[in-house]
């Protein structure tokens, strides 16, 4: 569906858009605008008024996710250079106890951090922290 308006108002806009309209476009399109409008349309694209576009674009952009942002590329990033360094030693095999004996910490702090890279990460067991570990060149077989 197409709506073809004389009046360039966002709250028309918005409403069709929110009604399932896939164009909005102002009478005073010219015609072959309007039949690449009906042609877009028909394949399934949207269109809508270029004034419009604008003014949409402006009011949603503030919402939109940074790209080069804070938001991880990768889960690793939310891990702290300890939990990494936690999160090594686990795929390695080592317990919490020898894990602790290796980066001179309280074995309930190994416990501490192994609890919140689980977390972090989504995981549900150590297992998957060392399938984890591997699929991301943080080990390798023999090490």
């Amino acid at each position: 569906m197409i709506i073809l308006t004389t009046f360039d108002l966002d709250e028309y806009a918005y409403s069709a858009l929110r009604a399932g309209a896939s164009g909005f476009l102002l009478k005073d399109a010219p015609p072959a605008d309007l039949l690449s409008a009906i042609r877009a349309v028909a394949r399934g694209d949207a269109v809508v008024a270029p004034s419009t576009t604008k003014r949409l674009l402006a009011s949603v952009a503030d919402r939109l996710p940074d790209p080069y942002g804070a938001v991880p590329t990768d889960d690793l990033e939310l891990l702290t250079a300890r939990e990494r360094e936690v999160l090594v030693e686990v795929a390695r095999g080592l317990s919490n106890a020898e894990i602790a004996e290796t980066l001179v910490l309280a074995e309930a702090t190994v416990k501490t951090h192994v609890g919140r890279i689980l977390s972090k990460l989504a995981l549900r067991d150590r297992v998957q922290l060392v399938i984890y570990a591997y699929d991301h060149g943080l080990v390798a077989p023999g090490q």
